[in-house]
């Protein structure tokens, strides 16, 4: 069962020869890995050179943006099972292999989430991350998220939607699983931890810039689940929902306890070192 692997890269010289070699030292040999960069000013594109004999296929041609970077890797991809990694994170050793157990092993499941370290620029653990059950209405609410690095669906899945959305600047991968769900695919968990997510101060995560990108994604993605506009009652219901969260993640809830938020963490991170 081969798996296609696409990263985008832009300007990221610092993490990606750490990204790239943790998708070619994976212990599962069938791995078929596209790397995108639309025109990095860094040494980006002498890294993913030197690797070019290792490497499936390059892109270096202009895009609108991640999402259609990805949606150009994947119209190269030829694997039965899809995953994409963003430059600044890395794959776990056997990350791979795990994947493609649980697939043969569940055949009825169209699209995996595992779990994943947090870590900073140094790659200093932070805490762990873990997704979560997936539902429609669960993600209407903002209580149903998981972890981009740590998930992987089966080509038919994609295809059955139009890719990522371009117009998507802040969150293209949960928008393209909510197209997924729509289209019917079923969604499973691991409890694996499959991947390393970063978080540092030039992330659009990190930066905060994230904020107001989100909170409109997140009006976006309520309409387009749930047919109309948030009202009040709503507002109580996030809390209903986020309760309901805790009590179905309890992994999760302890890393929040034990060490906050991931975001707001490391927001407060960057006001005290500033």
């Amino acid at each position: 069962m081969k798996v296609s692997i696409v990263t985008i890269s832009y300007n990221q010289e610092q993490f990606l020869e750490q990204c790239i070699q943790s998708v070619l030292n994976q212990s599962y040999p069938d791995i078929e890995y596209i790397v995108v960069d639309p025109g990095s000013k860094d040494g980006s594109q002498e890294i993913i050179e030197h690797y070019h004999s290792n490497l499936s296929k390059i892109i270096f041609e202009p895009d609108l943006g991640p999402a259609d970077g990805l949606n150009k890797g994947f119209r190269l991809a030829t694997g039965a099972i899809f995953g994409y990694l963003n430059s600044d994170d890395y794959l776990l050793r056997d990350a791979i292999t795990k994947v493609v157990d649980y697939f043969q092993k569940h055949p009825d499941i169209d699209v995996v989430s595992g779990n994943a370290q947090v870590i900073n620029d140094r790659n200093e653990l932070l805490r762990y991350t873990y997704s979560d059950k997936y539902s429609l209405l669960g993600c209407a609410y903002g209580y149903s998220t998981l972890i981009q690095p740590s998930s992987f669906f089966r080509s038919g899945a994609f295809y059955k939607t139009k890719g990522f959305n371009i117009e998507n600047r802040s969150n293209w991968d949960g928008e393209l699983f909510i197209d997924m769900k729509l289209n019917h695919a079923k969604f499973g968990r691991m409890n694996e931890i499959l991947s390393a997510y970063r978080i540092y101060e030039k992330s659009i995560t990190g930066s905060g810039n994230l904020d107001n990108l989100i909170k409109s994604f997140s009006n976006y993605r309520f309409v387009k689940i749930m047919g109309r506009e948030r009202n009040i009652m709503d507002s109580y219901l996030d809390y209903i929902f986020r309760f309901y969260r805790y009590l179905t993640n309890p992994r999760d809830l302890y890393q929040r306890i034990r060490f906050g938020p991931i975001y707001a963490r490391y927001s407060t991170f960057l006001k005290e070192k500033r």
